[in-house]
């Protein structure tokens, strides 16, 4: 076994070489005040070529949408092991008829109210940020997270039965799963076209239209499903893991 000597030696080495690391790349950076690098001119002239508006979501897809394909997978991989690790925990509570019917304590009522009524507006602006994502500041993995975030107002506002009733847990499981399927599909849909790969095949309409980014708009919902989905059910098992353990420590 590893004792805390040698512990802090590993640490020490490893911090110290992302420190190396991080301070010779600061030195690199140009001046404050100079003109931006070289990279940044050619992704937006790549983007407006693309026509999509939104440079940032030009070079998350349409520039390394493979890359992004596994960010992708890496969050999916994260939800399917929370699944598998905590379904056991869910099967015992359930055996021994436990049910969670409570929610923070020591919130007035004014913050229970205000909870409720952002609550849709929070849902609102992440299906926005989504859907906006190629002509505008956001895209898939923001929205997505909006979304899966603005969710647990129920819970924060309400109480776990309340938050358990406005996620279906096995409908979000599916959702997930077909985001991360969607995404694949456009990626070998190109390919069948003779394009390469996640090519940006669909036809493109004016730029800063809603769908003037060809497949863009469609991996930004397909993301923005698979996230979404994927950070609610993570939390979702975490949340009932915390408050099994409190119903156990009150016991």
């Amino acid at each position: 076994m590893t004792g805390p000597r040698t512990a802090r030696l590993l640490f020490a080495v490893g911090a110290g070489g992302i420190g190396l690391v991080f301070v010779l790349a600061v030195l690199r950076l140009p001046g404050f005040g100079q003109p931006h690098h070289p990279y940044g001119a050619r992704a937006v002239a790549a983007a407006v070529a693309q026509h999509t508006a939104n440079a940032v979501g030009s070079v998350t897809f349409d520039q390394r949408g493979f890359d992004t394909m596994g960010e992708e997978f890496i969050l999916f991989a994260a939800a399917l092991a929370a699944l598998l690790l905590l379904r056991q925990l869910r099967s015992e509570e359930e055996a021994a008829g436990q049910r969670h019917d409570y929610g923070p304590e020591d919130v007035f009522a004014g913050v229970r109210l205000m909870g409720f009524v952002m609550l849709p507006v929070t849902l609102l602006v992440g299906g926005y940020v989504v859907v906006h994502g190629a002509i505008s500041p956001g895209g898939g993995f923001q929205g997505g997270v909006v979304l899966a975030t603005g969710l647990h107002l129920a819970y924060l506002a309400g109480d776990f039965r309340t938050l358990e009733r406005l996620r279906p847990l096995p409908v979000l499981d599916v959702t997930e799963a077909m985001g991360a399927a969607t995404y694949t599909i456009v990626g070998f849909a190109a390919l069948a076209s003779g394009a390469g790969f996640l090519a940006n095949v669909l036809p493109h309409g004016r730029l800063t239209d809603l769908m003037s980014s060809g497949t863009v708009p469609l991996l930004n919902v397909a993301v923005g499903a698979e996230v979404g989905s994927a950070v609610v059910l993570i939390l979702a098992k975490f949340l009932e893991q915390a408050l099994t353990k409190d119903r156990r420590a009150e016991a």
